[in-house]
């Protein structure tokens, strides 16, 4: 029987404790836009979905396990200069490292990286849709050139 091969990651959920106070954490740290949200029998949000063009976010009430240690995602943004410094007025706890990573209230870790440092790629339409025009720097050029997926 054929294995399916992975494309890619669709979204990234994160239990939180309230969705509310997760959003507002979130948007003093990132600027972003709301796919939406779902309420529960009594009316609170429970779940939000932060866009990120093909991908997004979820938020999800419920967190009950410890922080995470090793366990984390990456993150992708198109400047990362002030993402310390908003992370840190924000709450969250930064976590010592060559990277810049950080756990949010509620203890989930993400490691923060820039798009034109990685081969992840979007699509020009996704760019142009999200309003990004970002150049890749020399070295993600290579390794994407190096697996045949450069348009260069």
């Amino acid at each position: 029987m054929d294995r399916a091969r992975l494309v890619g990651i669709n979204h990234v959920a994160l239990e939180v404790g309230n969705v509310e106070d997760a959003l507002a954490f979130y948007h003093c740290i990132f600027k972003f836009e709301l796919r939406g949200t779902h309420k529960d029998d009594e009316g609170r949000i429970a779940m939000a979905f932060i866009d990120m063009g093909d991908q997004f976010l979820a938020l999800i009430r419920g967190r009950g396990q410890s922080p995470d240690e090793s366990r984390h995602f990456g993150l992708v943004v198109d400047d990362r200069t002030s993402v310390r410094t908003l992370a840190e007025a924000a709450g969250a706890t930064l976590v010592e490292g060559r990277f810049l990573d950080f756990l949010d209230p509620w203890g989930n870790r993400i490691e923060v990286v820039e798009y034109a440092d990685l081969q992840f790629s979007k699509t020009d339409a996704v760019m142009r849709a999200m309003g990004l025009q970002i150049e890749k720097r020399a070295q993600a050029r290579q390794e994407l050139r190096e697996k045949g997926m450069a348009d260069e």
